[in-house]
């Protein structure tokens, strides 16, 4: 029969050891987050934080939202993927992830070049209001970060 404080002692170890991974993959996470956002206001005419906060576009916040979901989509399938091992997990998140958001920005400009809608037409100025346009692309940011999460694993 096994003890209590042997049990406590094996289940602290586990608390423990996942704690730590999980605020190392939160902060991989955190720099790849921040790596998406900047490759999708390099691919949006304008800065991007500007259009959000100060023209307050709705269009922009919309893009920007559907890019950071594709993302975070990215980034869990990565560390779904990686395995066990912390350190190959945190190495595969990070190269997978960055390479992951590189091809989403790529395939969501070519979408928008062969859709023909300019994503710099929808975030112009603070006058605009919510345009189908900018749903069907926030949607197609969705589902190409959805299929390259897929990639990933």
């Amino acid at each position: 029969m096994t003890t209590v404080a042997a049990n406590d002692d094996g289940l602290g170890q586990v608390l423990l050891d996942g704690t730590l991974a999980l605020f190392a993959y939160s902060g991989v996470g955190l720099v790849l987050f921040i790596i998406g956002f900047y490759m999708t206001d390099l691919a949006t005419p304008g800065r991007l934080i500007t259009v959000i906060r100060e023209h307050r576009n709705p269009n922009a916040t919309l893009l920007a939202c559907a890019a950071t979901v594709g993302v975070g989509l990215i980034v869990a399938v990565s560390i779904f993927a990686s395995g066990g091992d912390l350190a190959e997990g945190l190495t595969r998140t990070l190269v997978f992830g960055a390479v992951g958001i590189l091809a989403q920005t790529v395939a969501t400009m070519i979408f928008d070049r062969l859709v023909g809608i300019g994503v710099g037409t929808l975030a112009d100025d603070a006058g605009d209001r919510l345009e189908p346009a900018a749903i069907l692309l926030a949607v197609a940011n969705l589902m190409i970060g959805f299929v390259t999460a897929v990639a990933v694993y």
